[in-house]
């Protein structure tokens, strides 16, 4: 390198030979030219090592280091890069994703705007499988602004990435501030800390990382995040949770941003490995109470009172020891999904077949306030399962069994609808439910996907089917929890179109319908949705995607 560096892009790497390239090229495309390079390497044990080395050939910005024993981690090897860095603002680039060309260039250009510790931009998150995109945390990078100090804005702390960042070298050697090591969730801390340091960061609108999801992906290639199944990895996440904790106690922070921390990991971290429940042993959830329940006990009593009510049910079911119905409540996290039946003791009403026994479960399982038995007849809270699924050709058949927790209908066959809309042609079936048992419906409905109504231009998207049940002129439309067990599968629908019959993600939700157009249409319709234009395309066709 013949001129000093303005910025250090630290790329960390370990056995990822095939994606290495891709993530170094953005770096070496960015916009603003002097910058230094330190591909980091963790041992790596596949030809990580010689692909790092024909990337330094080309471009001499490019420096190599490479760890003498796998840390396991992200900590170990961007510590390195940092004591090696020579230029006077970080940047850290994981090898799976990518720099945006211009980031370099704008999270500098506002450090030299304002005195600020780090600057920060937005997120861009693209999934593998689908090529869809969003930007991660969208409401926390809405508008520029300097924040001056954490305790302006506590709810930055529900954004704990480091790589979206280009952090002042200064600040970081002043504070001493580096990455844990061995232990997973590095970021959080490491980010919990900055934004309790710094005087002042500057949050930009502009996408400034490119992070790339495989929610798919193989257990063995499965990122940190996707190894949840791994009982250390709970324990990483709580024992990084618990060191934020000590950090903020003696840093003095005020109990607004305790709250909010407190919150963050309910809402999100913890509401991680809730959402996996339903796929989990009874002997793992067992374990994972253990593990997570001293902890939940010291957090601030108002972050708990901000949960949503069915999060505090999954909480609830874990305390008083009943693993199966907390699977089971898991399901309906992501929807606000009720549960199959209630218990009623001294003028309360508890989720589940039983009283509680603790304070905490009786707190966390009371659905009192939510008049399941008087509320309106539209916001009852039914649960649809669908308990069985087979496919003929484009034919579907679901067996449906519906809950009525507030005995919201008569014990006589109730009529029913099915909706599926794509591109809001919308087709419609009847369904008969049948009662089952005391509060307890069942059902059948066959959807030839064939025959949906589909946009003259066709339609690329996903749907999913809801189910409608009247009572007079009042209507409840309520989502379909799809089978814990269903492998999706692909079907050929109208006009030339390819329909997926899948779940909603890996967390259990809901029936999931998806739409891909073929032949011209779907030359056109596809690539320009992937690139997050389908609704002005849409628009444009008189088509409502």
């Amino acid at each position: 390198m013949t001129t000093f560096p303005d910025v250090t892009v630290t790329v960390i790497v370990h056995n990822d030979a095939a994606r290495l390239p891709r993530a170094v090229a953005s770096v070496r495309a960015q916009t603003h030219r002097a910058i230094e390079i330190v591909i980091s390497d963790d041992h790596s044990t596949d030809d990580t090592p010689k692909v790092a080395a024909a990337l330094a050939a080309k471009d001499d910005r490019i420096r190599l280091l490479r760890l003498e024993r796998n840390s396991g981690g992200c900590g170990a090897p961007r510590n390195r890069a940092v004591e090696i860095a020579r230029a006077p603002f970080l940047m850290f680039l994981d090898s799976d994703d990518e720099l945006p060309p211009k980031a370099v260039e704008l999270l500098l250009a506002a450090h030299r705007e304002a005195d600020v510790d780090f600057t920060m931009g937005a997120v861009e998150r693209v999934r593998a499988d689908t090529g869809a995109t969003s930007t991660w945390m969208a409401s926390l990078f809405g508008r520029r602004r300097t924040v001056r100090g954490i305790e302006d804005e506590p709810r930055l702390l529900f954004e704990p990435l480091s790589t979206n960042k280009m952090y002042r070298r200064e600040f970081l050697d002043r504070h001493g501030l580096r990455f844990p090591e061995n232990l997973h969730y590095e970021d959080q801390l490491f980010s919990a800390q900055a934004y309790t340091l710094a005087r002042a960061f500057t949050v930009l609108t502009e996408p400034v990382y490119r992070w790339h999801i495989a929610p798919y992906a193989a257990a063995d290639a499965a990122t940190i995040s996707n190894r949840r199944h791994l009982m250390s990895n709970v324990r990483d996440r709580i024992a990084i949770a618990r060191l934020i904790d000590a950090f903020l106690a003696e840093h003095g922070v005020s109990a607004a941003v305790r709250e909010e921390k407190d919150f963050k990991f309910l809402s999100h971290d913890l509401r991680l490995y809730a959402g996996d429940l339903p796929y989990r042993e009874v002997e793992w959830v067992a374990e994972f109470a253990a593990e997570t329940l001293p902890y939940l006990d010291g957090l601030a009593p108002a972050a708990y009172e901000r949960l949503g009510w069915v999060e505090r049910a999954v909480i609830g079911l874990l305390r008083e020891g009943r693993y199966d119905e907390a699977r089971l409540a898991a399901r309906g996290l992501v929807h606000g999904v009720g549960p199959r039946g209630t218990t009623v003791a001294e003028g309360r009403t508890y989720w589940g077949g039983a009283e509680p026994t603790t304070e905490a479960g009786r707190r966390d399982l009371d659905l009192t306030e939510l008049d399941l038995e008087g509320c309106p007849f539209g916001a009852a809270r039914f649960r649809h399962e669908i308990t069985h699924l087979r496919h003929t050709g484009s034919v579907v058949e679901l067996a449906v069994r519906t809950y009525d927790p507030g005995r919201r209908l008569s014990l006589a066959p109730q009529p029913a609808r099915l909706h599926l809309a794509p591109g809001g042609r919308r087709t419609t079936l009847p369904v008969r439910l049948d009662p089952a048992g005391s509060g307890v419906f069942q059902g059948a409905v066959r959807l030839d996907l064939a025959a949906v109504a589909l946009p003259p231009h066709g339609f690329w998207g996903v749907r999913h089917p809801v189910l409608e049940v009247t009572r007079g002129d009042a209507v409840n439309a309520g989502v379909l929890l799809a089978p814990l067990d269903f492998p999706p599968f692909e079907v050929a629908g109208p006009a030339r179109h390819r329909v997926t019959v899948e779940p909603e993600g890996r967390d259990a939700g809901r029936l999931q319908v998806r739409w891909r157009p073929g032949g011209a249409a779907g030359r056109l319709l596809v690539p320009m949705a992937r690139r997050g234009v389908v609704r002005r395309l849409a628009k444009a066709l008189l088509v409502r995607a």
